[in-house]
């Protein structure tokens, strides 16, 4: 489990496939945190493999299949696939104590429809999930980067969008979510550039908070203070 990439781009956003150690994203595991690996991993851990995932097989049953990019702590994650037995869950976080952490509450919760690697999500999207395979990828509050000198930093680029689209089904969905307003412009201005794409918001911007979507501590708390959070919703057409 501890051998991660980390994706780099160029100046126009193209991603790089650069390969180094994820030292800082490591982090200390607590306790709970590693005894959550130790005991769950078996069942709910996916090692990284070039091959593309069978996913019948990895679940073993035949259902729509949602993908999740950088989960954090994975609490959200584990609540979406607590709410929605019908459905797969895979999730992708290179932070270390944060796959503890949801697996953790996976294993309180006792669910059984989420699958989660320890790896680059490039990697992951790019060689382990095949073209049309998943309904709909999630990519909740990624890094802002917000100087302007970063923004080429962003993992919301057009190459991206493509990668994206084709991993998606017809009718699949890419679900973002901000709480940096100037990130959200960024989404829209990609996403409304990317061919195969029909933004399902009714005035051609953002969408409410859909409910499979949980309020976080954090946002919570964030709409209390007056802080915004927009979501984001394009559907694969072509």
């Amino acid at each position: 489990m501890s051998d991660v990439t980390t994706a780099e781009f160029n100046e126009e956003g193209k991603y790089l496939r650069k390969v180094r150690s994820f030292v800082l994203r490591e982090g200390r595991l607590t306790k709970g945190q590693a005894q959550a690996l130790e005991s769950h991993w078996p069942a709910m851990g996916l090692d990284y493999s070039p091959e593309a995932l069978n996913l019948t097989d990895v679940f073993g049953r035949d259902a729509d299949t949602v993908l999740e990019i950088g989960f954090g702590m994975g609490a959200s994650l584990v609540e979406m696939s607590a709410d929605a037995p019908e459905l797969n869950f895979i999730g992708i976080e290179v932070h270390k104590p944060g796959v503890g952490a949801c697996l953790a509450d996976a294993g309180e919760a006792g669910v059984t429809n989420l699958r989660v690697y320890h790896h680059d999500a490039m990697e992951v999207l790019e060689n382990s999930i095949a073209d049309g395979a998943l309904a709909r990828v999630q990519l909740f509050f990624p890094d802002p980067w917000h100087k302007k000198r970063h923004h080429k930093r962003r993992i919301v680029q057009p190459a991206f969008a493509e990668l994206i689209r084709r991993k998606l089904k017809i009718g699949g969905v890419f679900h973002m979510a901000t709480d940096w307003e100037n990130y959200s412009e960024h989404m829209l201005e990609v996403m409304n550039q990317a061919q195969g794409y029909k933004n399902l918001s009714a005035d051609g911007t953002v969408v409410p908070r859909p409910e499979h979507r949980p309020l976080t501590k954090f946002e919570a708390r964030g709409h209390r203070l007056g802080h915004g959070v927009w979501d984001i919703m394009f559907e694969r057409i072509a």
